[in-house]
């Protein structure tokens, strides 16, 4: 009988090709010196390069290395989702594949976790990146994201992070969220703490961040905070822009009439008329979205979720079963 994985090791890569060696020899001595069952899940994210090849020759060498490669490149936050999709440990640890985090500090990560923590958050508080292009836009960052999202961490994005399985269920990620994963693990009630982590300069090949990151993260912030307070009221958030809506248009057609009587100012003099029809517009719409979005969530929460991203090719994974369906029963008229 297989021995159960008690640590999952996610690395998505994404022309890598010169870390995955240096990387698989660093992490296979780390882990073991744990001496728990573990696996290594890499998910080459479309390299065009040797990874793929160079991920093929771990996973023949070690069958606690598994592999999936994507068709095409889908981006960080695709490959994080279906390393969790796919991992099997009781324990999930997602790291950079560009040897900058130090796969000596899971040990650091996973301990924490026994101290009754469900998240276990690394904070590079030494960062050995460019001051301007890196780790300043990161600053600001993960202030703004302590600041909406209401989870005080430090530095978010730090892939560097322990978690435990079940706080992981249940939600889908995109766009660039791979970095709200420890908001989503809040929401799901998880107790979330932050640790210093070492980092080291990149020591091969390019970084796949700049600052065109930076109003990517913003926008899927805005997305993530209703996500975690409203995607199952969304009525709350239109409803009430509309009703704002509503009122102005009252105050305003309140208003256009003291003009008339009280000042004998004609209603075309001024652009109140117009006001209070577009506000009345407006509120309308904002109110019937809120409907619409109302019966768009109820659908969403009725389908079975499916997997967003496109697999080449998986190594050292079992053969996919069909689901045992329960025998249906006779009618009984």
């Amino acid at each position: 009988m297989r021995e159960a994985v008690y640590i999952s090791v996610l690395i998505p890569v994404f022309n890598e090709d010169e870390n995955i060696f240096p990387l698989w020899q660093a992490l296979q001595p780390a882990l073991e010196a744990l001496g728990k069952p573990f696996e290594v899940i890499f998910v080459n994210d479309g390299s065009r390069d040797g990874t793929e090849a160079k991920l093929s020759a771990v996973a023949a060498g070690d069958a606690r290395v598994r592999v999936i490669n994507f068709r095409r490149n889908l981006g960080q936050t695709a490959a994080t989702m279906a390393g969790i999709d796919h991992a099997r440990g009781a324990i999930i640890v997602p790291m950079d594949g560009d040897l900058q985090n130090d796969p000596k500090d899971i040990a650091r990560l996973v301990a924490k976790l026994s101290d009754g923590y469900d998240v276990v958050s690394g904070w590079r508080q030494a960062r050995q990146d460019n001051f301007v292009r890196r780790t300043f836009p990161s600053r600001i960052a993960n202030w703004l994201i302590s600041k909406v999202s209401g989870v005080k961490l430090r530095d978010y994005g730090c892939t560097l992070k322990a978690y435990r399985r079940e706080v992981l269920q249940g939600f889908r990620l995109y766009g660039e969220m791979h970095r709200f994963v420890p908001i989503y693990a809040h929401w799901q009630g998880g107790r979330i703490t932050e640790i210093p982590v070492a980092h080291h300069p990149r020591r091969f090949g390019q970084s796949k961040y700049g600052l065109n990151r930076i109003l990517k993260v913003l926008l899927d912030l805005m997305v993530v905070k209703f996500l975690t307070q409203y995607a199952t009221k969304p009525i709350y958030v239109f409803g009430l822009i509309g009703l704002a809506f509503m009122v102005l248009a009252v105050l305003a057609g309140i208003y256009a009439i003291y003009l008339k009587f009280a000042h004998e100012i004609s209603l075309v003099q001024t652009p109140l008329p117009l006001l209070v029809t577009l506000s009345f517009i407006t509120g309308v719409m904002c109110t019937l979205m809120g409907l619409l979005a109302e019966l768009l969530v109820r659908v969403y929460f009725g389908l079975q979720h499916e997997a967003h991203y496109p697999i080449k090719s998986k190594l050292n994974f079992e053969p996919d079963r069909a689901p045992v369906l329960p025998a249906q029963e006779e009618p009984i008229f």
